[in-house]
């Protein structure tokens, strides 16, 4: 455990020691800001004209927090290939994976570490976003279950994609490459329940599981879903577990 959080503590370094950590938490927060204010806009349109209309009810969570959670996965699919990219790469580039490779570490410590690091910057992201939230609980009244699984979700669903990110670095020495391909599994896992809908039906189910999106509705919704969190953890699993078949077989060239 010491050592997972040794390597923790030096990719969290890296991160802040060069512009990208910074980069990345401005770049998130401004359109995490920009996706809050849209719908917030247009809740505070129709709260006017429902205080003409007192009949009408309005659901804050529903028309306000769920969509802006939805959309922050989008943000995720952009940036967290720059988060990943770096993480086996710039190892591999810089010769300094044979220096790790060979030191008194696991190759599970490493990997742990390194998703570890990536994570907690990933925390640091969403830290920022609660800003956001706080501005509801002020001047409004959210339920606070929802924001809590739709947060939840976000994490579990971040911690998926970084460990395939982590997966896909760990192929290639190119950060550029790690990025773009990365970029292009998020993409493809985030258009296949789309695809679901041109497929047979038995297809179409599938399809729709391996969704990472698809598992993320009930979270917004308020709703924890043991089979979403067992898909989620397996998905984390898997990824982490390629990642170390990665890095053994590199171990093994090296």
């Amino acid at each position: 455990m010491r050592n997972t959080l040794a390597i923790a503590q030096r990719e969290m370094n890296a991160y802040f020691a060069s512009p990208i950590a910074y980069v990345l938490i401005g770049f998130f927060a401004l359109l995490f800001g920009w996706f809050f204010y849209v719908p917030l806009a247009y809740f505070a349109e129709q709260s006017g004209q429902a205080g003409m209309n007192p009949t009408q009810a309005l659901n804050m969570n529903q028309m306000l927090v769920g969509p802006t959670l939805m959309n922050t996965t989008v943000i995720m699919l952009f940036l967290f290939p720059l988060i990943t990219m770096r993480t086996y790469s710039e190892e591999k580039r810089s010769g300094t994976i044979e220096l790790l490779l060979t030191s008194p570490v696991t190759d599970v410590e490493i990997i742990m570490g390194k998703f570890l690091g990536a994570m907690l910057l990933y925390g640091a992201m969403l830290a920022v976003t609660l800003i956001h939230m706080s501005i509801l609980f002020i001047f409004g009244d959210p339920e606070w279950k929802p924001i809590a699984t739709g947060y939840l979700g976000l994490l579990l669903m971040g911690g998926c994609f970084l460990s395939l990110g982590l997966f896909i670095s760990s192929l290639t020495k190119n950060q550029i490459v790690a990025a773009m391909a990365t970029f292009g599994v998020f993409l493809m896992l985030w258009v296949i329940s789309w695809i679901s809908q041109f497929v047979g039906p038995t297809t179409q189910t599938v399809l729709r599981y391996l969704s990472l999106t698809e598992h993320f509705d009930d979270f917004a919704k308020g709703i924890i879903d043991t089979k979403h969190v067992i898909y989620y953890l397996s998905f984390m699993a898997f990824g982490l577990f390629l990642t170390a078949k990665s890095v053994d077989s590199e171990r093994w060239r090296g």
